[in-house]
């Protein structure tokens, strides 16, 4: 019969140093990071107020786990990078990540019932309950009895954006942007977005520099500017409430250059900086900006743009005619003319400025965080 060492595994010495595998290590994890995450919420308490966001309707002398416990362990456990719920199944045995969230006997000795000692952490389908409580719940409601304040959660990521800074900043940019969120199963509001190849949700994101503003999960068969002017007026007169003075500009892609947002902008007094589609309209009046461009490569070989801007107006869609400035830019495979509109006049920035350093800012929130 196989003879186990169950107290440690000698190996071929290093030199003159002895390798010897021991498994004394008691209860070991290997996501340290998370009391970084405990010292962070010490300062910031963000987890402390998004638990207040939920009214708990269990019984308080059946309780294990507070609401804020359960919002601690999940938001800890996606910022460790476990995002499905099944992960905590083995993340509840984790002493670090218990000590974390504030569990005072983060080995789960004292648990109440036999099966659950030495878990600490609530299961996957207590989270579960938690994520699927619906806003609305009946008296005789069994599982699911930690109702949200989704209109609350909203309104922390502002307030967090504005707790970030000292004093009221001159200006700020807002930026949008959707994207695509892979599906791979039947999940509901499923469906196949043609430009991204896949099923998919189209969340639409709105971010002021490194802090998220506005995240909202939507399906991919509507447009990618759906809902913004909603969000844009909750989110800029939330702002406004704190910083009357600050001057904010939104900045997206082709896919949010629409009337409505524009029209919402300019009665609201927040300037835009969007791009815009080509057509043949647009290719028309930048003719003489993509000639020279062109010329200026075949003379010299080498890429070349040149910045050229007009007003313009659609023939239906537009309230109003609006500054478009053009990249007329010509490479070895040809030209690459881009177009932006913007309610910023000329002398607030020249087209060089507006497209280089203003619009191409933008690619900065795609950066993954």
């Amino acid at each position: 019969m196989t003879e186990c060492n169950e107290k440690q595994l000698e190996f071929h010495a290093l030199g003159k140093r002895a390798v010897i595998g021991k498994f004394d290590g008691g209860a070991i994890s290997s996501d340290g990071g998370a009391l970084l995450l405990s010292e962070v919420e010490a300062k910031t308490h963000i987890v402390d107020r998004l638990a207040g966001l939920f009214v708990d309707h269990r019984k308080p002398d059946l309780i294990e786990h507070s609401v804020r416990e359960l919002i601690g362990q999940r938001v800890y456990g996606l910022v460790l990078g476990y995002e499905d719920l099944n992960d905590h199944d083995r993340l509840r045995f984790d002493p670090l990540l218990a000590a974390a969230v504030g569990k005072l006997d983060p080995t789960g000795q004292d648990r109440r019932q036999e099966q659950d000692r030495g878990k600490a952490l609530a299961s996957s389908s207590t989270l579960n309950r938690l994520e699927l409580t619906a806003k609305d719940i009946e008296e005789d409601e069994r599982y699911k009895k930690i109702v949200a304040n989704p209109e609350g959660m909203d309104g922390l990521l502002v307030d967090c954006f504005v707790d970030a800074h000292r004093t009221a900043p001159a200006s700020i940019w807002l930026d949008l942007d959707a994207t695509d969120d892979p599906l791979h199963g039947r999940q509901e509001g499923r469906f196949f977005h043609g430009y991204y190849g896949h099923y998919c949700y189209l969340p639409l994101y709105i971010f002021s520099g490194e802090h998220l503003l506005c995240a909202r999960l939507r399906p991919s068969n509507i447009d990618a500017a759906a809902g913004s002017v909603e969000e844009l007026d909750r989110i800029v007169g939330q702002i406004r409430a704190q910083w009357p003075d600050t001057k904010i500009t939104i900045r997206g892609d082709a896919g949010f250059c629409r009337e409505d947002i524009m029209a919402w902008c300019e009665a609201n007094g927040v300037d835009f900086v969007l791009g815009l589609a080509k057509n043949s309209r647009l290719r028309a009046m930048s003719l003489s900006a993509r000639i020279q461009a062109q010329l200026t490569f075949l003379a010299t070989g080498e890429a070349s743009r040149v910045f050229d801007e007009f007003s313009y107006r659609t023939r239906d869609s537009w309230s109003a005619a609006r500054r478009v400035v053009v990249k007329a830019e010509h490479l070895s495979k040809g030209e690459n003319p881009c177009f932006v509109v913007t309610s910023l006049s000329a002398a607030q920035a020249d087209a060089r400025t507006l497209y280089e350093d203003l619009y191409c800012a933008r690619g900065d929130m795609e950066i993954p965080r």
